[in-house]
């Protein structure tokens, strides 16, 4: 999975909209609302390693905008599942500096 999110610093109208909404629905004391997407896919890969290398090269030219955008690369075992200990390993992409 891929969360991508508004970096630090960027308007996030969205947000900002939801933000002011919730207190008219009853809900108050809601704060710092920022929105952002998930991308759900599976990949066949030799390794978490070799996974891992595929995905972020893939938010950094395809799926996100580095320039605006973070993102979160989590990955689950077989099935789409965290292990069996309830593990999962994710990893931040940044853009090579």
């Amino acid at each position: 999975m891929v969360e991508v999110s508004p970096r630090a610093g960027i308007a996030d109208p969205q947000g900002q909209t939801i933000e002011r909404s919730l207190p008219s629905l009853g809900f108050e004391g809601v704060s710092g609302v920022r929105v952002g997407k998930a991308l759900r896919f599976s990949l066949d890969a030799d390794s978490e390693a070799a996974a891992r290398t595929e995905v972020t090269d893939m938010c950094m030219r395809f799926l996100t905008n580095p320039v605006i955008e973070d993102s979160v690369v989590t990955l689950v075992g077989d099935g789409g599942h965290p292990d069996a200990d309830g593990t999962v390993a994710t990893t931040p992409v940044r853009p090579a500096q």
